[in-house]
């Protein structure tokens, strides 16, 4: 059972179709009873198990779905490059294909339901990252798409302005559904095996990644937290430490880190800055703060515009969070994320290290060296262009 499941998230994960997991698994497992399940004509029982099942694109509930359409599993399969696409979401997946689709030559339009374009990243970073994105590809928020229809040899995407009640009708040649992941454990039955699930389905584990059934673990996108596969990875490791070797380690996502691999990338790790400063109060706060052009660097290669943001605990230093846009943002932010997995999450090394000079990273050491009350970063973000009010 642990190898069969381990093996189909694999396949999910190099974007192979469900009619792909059921050429390889043509028979799939389900549970009967606790500890026990089915799978074809065999009865498998087990007083360990291990699901790792995955999951699957959301559907939102719209009118006309049946005329058709791809989701991020089925982009992989294609063999013709749309003239034109209509993209339904505003989360990393909608950017990241918007992005692929756009450079590939294809005609893009991203309708999403949420008022900010990525709503997991700084309100500052994702509007840089509209603004730039835009400039090949069209981006609409705010946007509750109601219905599909075909019109000619075309698709027609009716949505509602959630402001304004007005009606938006975007044709394009093919609509690709990006709303996020929904959870595969309906497959499993786990009732059956009494095991909880929340109001989304997603498998409840406790901080070890313990079901509430003792010896059944839950990990990587089955248990809903973070769908991302390096987390999978982390508690993999967590569930062989409790599960294999009997010890009591507790899971922590502290800091866990993201990126959204677009043109600009951008990556994030730990708090935004209003999640800190609901936790610290605004005056137990700093922001550091520097830009990619203002490094010999950044200047070389016209990087305009781009920053590193990192946010601090100002009674001790703590790094709290960090958020980056610009090129190598993935890269860049790994420095910082390993210095929040340190006892005191204190940026020592940063000052007493040497970043090679003309490097790229020298944008981080030198946020590190820009450090101002919230209050002043706000004034100069309002200087970028880039303001927002926060709503604590």
């Amino acid at each position: 059972m642990r190898s069969m499941i381990c093996e189909e998230i694999e396949m999910i994960r190099r974007g192979l179709s469900t009619s792909d997991l059921l050429d390889y698994y043509p028979e799939t497992a389900e549970f009967i009873s606790p500890y026990t399940l089915k799978v074809g004509d065999k009865i498998i029982k087990s007083d360990k198990i291990f699901l790792c099942t995955g999951s699957k694109p959301a559907i939102p509930p719209i009118k006309g779905l049946d005329i058709g359409y791809i989701t991020s599993d089925d982009v992989i399969h294609m063999h013709k490059l749309p003239e034109s696409i209509i993209i339904v979401g505003g989360v990393y997946i909608a950017a990241e294909y918007g992005h692929f689709f756009s450079a590939m030559g294809s005609k893009v339009t991203i309708v999403g339901r949420n008022p900010q374009f990525l709503p997991r990243e700084e309100p500052e970073v994702s509007n840089l990252a509209k603004r730039e994105l835009s400039k090949y590809m069209d981006i609409m928020v705010n946007k509750e798409v109601l219905e599909l229809k075909k019109k000619d040899s075309r698709k027609q995407v009716i949505a509602r302005d959630r402001e304004t009640d007005d009606i938006i009708k975007v044709e394009g040649e093919e609509v690709l559904i990006a709303a996020g992941r929904a959870s595969n454990s309906d497959i499993l039955h786990p009732e059956r095996a009494g095991i909880e699930t929340d109001e989304k389905g997603w498998i409840k584990v406790n901080e070890y990644l313990e079901t509430n059934q003792p010896g059944v673990w839950a990990f990587g996108d089955a248990d809903g937290k973070y769908l991302f596969k390096h987390v999978a990875n982390y508690e993999s490791t967590i569930v062989y430490y409790n599960a294999i070797l009997g010890k009591k380690v507790k899971v922590d996502y502290h800091a866990i880190p993201s990126a959204v691999f677009t043109y600009p990338e951008i990556a994030s790790v730990g708090l935004r800055e209003k999640g800190a400063i609901e936790k610290y109060g605004i005056e137990g706060v700093d922001i550091g703060f520097y830009k990619y052009e203002n490094t010999a660097k950044g200047e070389a290669i016209g990087a305009k515009g781009y920053f590193v943001k990192i946010i601090f605990e100002s009674r001790t230093n703590r790094i709290l969070g960090a958020h980056i846009i610009g090129p190598w943002a993935s890269i860049l932010i790994q420095e910082i994320i390993d210095l929040m997995y340190t006892e005191d999450r204190h940026p020592y090394p940063i000052y007493n290290g040497m970043h090679i000079h003309p490097s790229m990273s020298g944008v981080v050491e030198r946020a590190f060296y820009s450090i101002m009350p919230v209050h002043e970063y706000h004034e100069l973000l309002s200087e970028e262009g880039l303001e927002y009010t926060i709503s604590i």
